[in-house]
């Protein structure tokens, strides 16, 4: 149905064969899951074999090493709680999620 309404399909998989089988599938870019655990040198390692799968590493993406993973070879990152915090959330604080949110994409530029 996606592919019938030109949406993008992004399947998320974590080991290199789950990879393969959601780019297979005809996602159009696989979603790394959790990323945190295997860092930035693991989406390296799978793109060595695989260069023309996209991979959007996400779980433990931050802009400490949101670089990192864009170097390593990721088309894209993800980021929830690591780029917008509960409490200033909550509490409407939107000046701390914007500033939060601009260090994310300074460090992503970078």
């Amino acid at each position: 149905m996606a592919r019938r309404y030109s949406i993008p399909v992004m399947s998320g998989a974590l080991t290199p064969t789950e990879i393969l089988t959601a780019w297979e599938a005809g996602a159009d870019a696989v979603k790394v899951f959790p990323a945190e655990f295997f860092g930035p040198a693991y989406i390296k390692a799978i793109k060595a074999p695989l260069p023309h799968i996209d991979l959007v590493p996400t779980g433990g993406v931050n802009e400490n090493n949101v670089g990192e993973f864009l170097r390593a070879g990721a088309t894209a990152t993800a980021a929830g709680s690591s780029l917008i915090d509960s409490k200033a959330f909550k509490e409407k604080n939107w000046a701390a999620i914007t500033a939060k949110a601009k260090a994310f994409a300074a460090a992503a530029k970078a």
